[in-house]
């Protein structure tokens, strides 16, 4: 098979696929309240008319802000913190306790507590995310530092590395695949907890629009905020995704 169609191929089969759920969508709609199940061209009138009025955009932004800036702290604190868990037993002693129980507690148990401890407003939704990020994030640089082979680690000390040398040099580059997945889970992570975040104490965003259609009974806006969610969380998986395999490219670690 050429290049050319083995690229065709993987267009083609996704673009079908997606077509054909549109289509099946379209004909159960027929049969059903509109009420329920509205249909793709309501769906579509409901975007551009959220579009045109401002709302679609201005809930896309806060949300999609919202988000980046949570997980990118989450990830900026559960990075080095992982690492240095794998690297230092009693440091991993010290906090396991802390991290395996909260972990197990999903972030909209938090929602309320947040709201009366950092307000209504931004702060409280940033740092949801930033909790459901940050323990995700921990655990796999944990279990990447401690999957690093051991003939690594001795050709390092026999080149006369240090402790951080190593780190540096053989595990943090051997821990992004670990990395690239903790993100990735918890992107994911993160969509879910803004939309409960919002829905509690937002005027604006994705999760704030789905509520406010429920409010009006506009079932299709519903439809729109679920829609854009999930495009959203598709773009920002593939950016992800991208920035790992230069940075695997970069450092000559197999993906």
């Amino acid at each position: 098979m050429t290049s050319a169609a083995r690229s065709l191929r993987r267009w083609l089969f996704p673009a079908g696929s997606i077509l054909g759920g549109i289509g099946l969508w379209a004909l159960v709609s027929r049969r059903v309240n509109p009420l329920f199940l509205p249909s793709p061209a309501a769906t579509w009138a409901a975007a551009l008319e959220l579009w045109t009025d401002g709302t679609l955009i201005s809930s896309v932004l806060a949300s999609a802000g919202r988000i980046l800036l949570g997980w990118g702290l989450g990830l900026a604190v559960g990075i080095p913190l992982g690492i240095v868990m794998g690297q230092i037993r009693s440091v991993r002693l010290l906090l396991d306790p802390y991290i395996e129980f909260f972990r197990f507690i999903p972030p909209i148990a938090f929602v309320t507590l947040a709201i009366i401890w950092l307000g209504p407003g931004e702060a409280s939704k940033v740092a949801l995310i930033f909790y459901t990020t940050v323990f995700i994030v921990i655990l796999n640089m944990i279990a990447g530092v401690l999957s690093v082979s051991e003939l690594r680690l001795r050709a390092a000390a026999a080149l006369g590395a240090g402790r951080w040398q190593t780190v540096a040099t053989v595990v943090l580059p051997s821990t992004v695949p670990f990395m690239v997945t903790g993100a990735r889970i918890a992107m994911g992570n993160s969509f879910l907890t803004i939309v409960s975040a919002e829905i509690v104490a937002a005027q604006e965003g994705l999760g704030a629009l789905i509520w406010s259609a429920r409010n009006f009974g506009r079932t299709e806006w519903v439809f729109v905020g679920i829609i854009v969610l999930g495009m959203v969380g598709f773009v920002f998986d593939r950016l992800v995704r991208l920035a790992a395999a230069r940075f695997l490219r970069r450092y000559g670690v197999a993906a």
